[in-house]
């Protein structure tokens, strides 16, 4: 089994190797599946990521949320072996680059604790483990209690196998654009 530097690379090579035309349609279909989600579970504040390397481009979805009353809310990294933290966003707001190309508020103001985050996966198992970069980022954030709902958010291609390290957290669901885990 390769190990998960290699798994990351060899991953994210396919999903940028995706046809533009496939991806408005995967990422229009995921957006529906979130909003059905949405529509059952009803909560009131939700952490997203602002789309980089190639992820789903949950936008649409973020607007109509938005339109919906929800609070949406962005992930910070405030250090290195720190879990992030999330701060109020709506699409439109005002953004920079963090020093790893991530869109954060340009102002951070009170830091929320969303009831559902929306995690992107460069690849995750049938367990619902989770394959990001590599920065542990979300899984220190997922071991904090209370925790919230969580849906990783990959293409079907992401889906993959690998071993599950001891400080790995698995998600809640892995929503695809044709399957949820």
């Amino acid at each position: 089994m390769q190990n998960k530097s290699e798994l990351r690379q060899l991953l994210l090579t396919a999903r940028n190797a995706i046809s533009a035309e496939k991806k408005l349609l995967w990422d229009k279909q995921l957006g529906e599946k979130i909003m059905a989600w949405w529509s059952i579970h009803r909560v009131h504040t939700i952490g997203v990521y602002w789309t980089m390397r190639g992820e789903p481009d949950l936008n649409a979805a973020y607007a109509t949320l938005t339109e919906l009353g929800v609070q949406l809310a962005l992930p910070v990294v405030v250090s290195d072996n720190a879990p992030l933290k999330f701060y109020p966003w709506t699409p439109g707001d005002a953004v920079i680059k963090d020093r790893y190309g991530a869109a954060v508020p340009a102002k951070l103001h009170t830091e929320l604790l969303p009831q559902a985050l929306l995690i992107p996966c460069v690849g995750f198992n049938p367990q619902r483990f989770r394959l990001g970069y590599g920065g542990g980022f979300y899984d220190r954030t997922l071991a904090l209690l209370p925790r919230p709902q969580t849906i990783g958010v990959a293409y079907a291609n992401a889906e993959t196998t690998f071993a599950a390290d001891l400080y790995d957290v698995a998600l809640d669901m892995v929503m695809t654009p044709s399957t949820t885990f």
